[in-house]
């Protein structure tokens, strides 16, 4: 495994935490609005809201994400990402972690620069799901996929509770046919203001 995979790899789960940074260019959008009242209950975002996430399992490697302000319609986290909801679904500067409809098999992709493309698809809808926060009813299983070279596939996959937010993030790499686990996060705990979710 080649460092940049893992290094890519983790970039991803930084863009699904919201540490994403800064970007030029705007996702592709290529289908009419949907209400995005219900995506925005997969990931509530309020000025103080705040997630902690176990990393890899062990306790002494905590990531402690909270959405500090709110400018031009993006909600700014302690990890310097930027996310909001918009008509479509769930994004940040460079990509949309989870679209509407809500179902299985929903598919889209992200361009997010000249050389790299995600594709993302909706694995499984209206299940439970559950971390060290607790169990959550109605989750959302999203997969995303980047091809790094000829031979390895990033696959991240997140996790959504309504209400709540991102529950786990698994980043694992695609070589042969056979998945090779590279990190995860699991939250632990969170404190979402009351109305929002």
């Amino acid at each position: 495994m080649k460092l940049s995979s893992v290094v890519g790899g983790l970039a991803l789960v930084a863009a699904a935490l919201g540490w994403g940074g800064c970007a030029s260019s705007k996702p592709a959008v290529d289908e009419t609005p949907r209400d995005s009242a219900r995506l925005g209950d997969y990931y509530p975002l309020a000025v103080g809201n705040s997630w902690s996430y176990l990393v890899n399992g062990r306790g002494d490697k905590r990531v402690d994400v909270q959405i500090l302000k709110e400018e031009d319609g993006f909600f700014h986290d302690s990890q310097g990402g930027q996310l909001m909801v918009d008509s479509f679904g769930i994004r940040d500067q460079k990509r949309y972690l989870l679209r509407g409809p809500v179902e299985p098999g929903r598919t889209w992709t992200n361009v997010v620069s000249v050389s790299s493309t995600e594709r993302y698809q909706i694995l499984q809808a209206g299940v439970s799901c559950e971390s060290r926060a607790g169990v959550f009813q109605d989750c959302v299983q999203v997969e995303g996929r980047n091809r790094v070279d000829a031979e390895t596939t990033l696959i991240n996959t997140f996790t959504f509770a309504p209400g709540v937010g991102l529950v786990r993030i698994q980043v694992e790499a695609e070589r042969n046919g056979q998945r090779i686990p590279q990190t995860w996060l699991e939250l632990t705990s969170y404190q979402v203001k009351p109305g929002q979710g």
